[in-house]
């Protein structure tokens, strides 16, 4: 999770289930102003980061767009696994066949690797999401950093029976120029999102339907949470978005690399 918001309102308190703490999410736009030009070229996902492949750099800017195209949709779900909410919202996936990027929380994947591994099977793709979700992480140092995001690494490439994270997310949206660099090289592009959801805050169902209708054409890369507490209204969003989105004429695919 994060104080996410894409050049839009941060959102508050996450509860982290592994660490048994409480983190407190400021307001601030971090990741829009570092994430560079929209238009800027970034290479295609040549191949799945599965078990054995040659890590290669990618960009470092903050991806933008979706492999589907203009019309394209980047689901991204953050913070877990979790043993409640996640099975659920692969359920509704699986049931509309639509594909999303899992942004894991290092601890998260390391306590519960048969979801890690669930995920992978049902075809979607993971995201390093940190190994504590400290939202302060720009404010640390670059030791710090590295530590945060290369452990995480490991973590859920552990958890997942060596599939790597395709992307990084930066808690709270924390980028830094160092931390975007040190994920690029490790094949991991740095992922933002344009529509909050505003899910963590559980604002009700229909709260969260109409900010992503409303919001989409701001961009592609829509967050939910699967963790951090009770989820059953991103549950119920993610069951009545989904067919929406295909009504309108958008596909679910995933950020460019």
């Amino acid at each position: 999770m994060a104080r996410h918001g894409g050049g839009r309102g941060w959102y508050g308190k996450v509860i982290g289930a592994a660490l048994g703490v409480t983190l407190l999410a400021t307001g601030a736009s971090v990741w829009t102003a570092q994430a560079g030009a929209a238009g800027d070229p970034s290479p295609k996902a040549a191949a799945s980061a599965a078990p054995g492949s040659e890590v290669k750099p990618v960009a470092v800017s903050i991806a933008h767009a979706s492999d589907k195209g203009a019309r394209g949709v980047n689901l991204t779900i953050d913070d877990g696994p979790d043993p409640v909410w996640t099975p659920q919202v692969l359920d509704v996936l699986r049931e509309y066949g639509v594909k999303a990027t899992f942004c894991m929380v290092g601890t998260q994947a390391q306590a519960h690797p048969d979801l890690v591994k669930k995920v992978v099977a049902a075809g979607h793709r993971l995201c390093d999401h940190s190994v504590s979700h400290d939202t302060t992480m720009d404010k640390k140092s670059e030791a710090y950093q590295s530590q945060q995001i290369l452990d995480a690494e490991r973590m859920i490439t552990k958890a997942s029976g060596g599939v790597r994270p395709m992307y990084y997310r930066a808690p709270g949206g924390a980028f830094t120029p160092y931390s975007r660099k040190l994920a690029a090289s490790r094949g991991m592009r740095p992922l933002g999102w344009n529509v909050d959801s505003k899910d963590f805050e559980r604002p009700g169902t229909d709260a969260m339907v109409a900010t992503v209708e409303r919001e989409l054409p701001n961009g592609p890369t829509v967050l939910f949470h699967d963790a951090g507490g009770d989820r059953s209204q991103t549950v119920e969003a993610l069951r009545r978005l989904l067919p929406w989105f295909k009504e309108q004429g958008y596909s679910c695919g995933f950020p460019v690399r």
